[in-house]
């Protein structure tokens, strides 16, 4: 019988031991992520209506997801264009679901979700593989 949630962290030491080997190459992979980052912010810098979405100046990302952001007057072209890069081999997707549209919480109490609707329909996740960086 327990009186409180408990929660059991603890990982076996195979999983432990591919933490610590990862962990040595973290520097690597994340200056891949940050070249292929670089690539696709000067390759967008030029495209009408798209903007490559970049770290702000008081931080510094991981680049773990690359997202390309539409502005508002392209959004309706979004899954166009999703189709047409998944067509040619680029497996490009919509961003997320967001949760208040997700059956189990349709009923749930919300504010104004206006911006997030916003840039839920305008965002496109594109390629982010450290693999990639490499290459550039």
């Amino acid at each position: 019988m327990h009186d409180q949630i408990g929660y059991n962290y603890r990982l076996p030491n195979l999983n432990a031991a591919l933490g610590c080997a990862q962990m040595e190459e973290l520097p690597g992979f994340l200056a891949a992520k940050r070249k292929l980052a670089e690539s696709y912010r000067t390759n967008f810098a030029g495209i009408k209506g798209v903007r490559f979405f970049t770290e702000p100046e008081f931080a510094q990302s991981n680049y773990w997801l690359n997202v390309l952001l539409l502005e508002p007057q392209y959004a309706g072209q979004r899954d166009a264009l999703l189709t047409a890069t998944n067509d040619l081999g680029i497996m490009t997707r919509p961003a997320w679901t967001l949760m208040h549209k997700l059956t189990m919480f349709a009923d749930c109490p919300r504010m104004d979700l206006g911006v997030a609707e916003s840039l839920e329909s305008r965002l496109i996740n594109i390629p982010s593989s450290a693999v990639l960086g490499n290459a550039v």
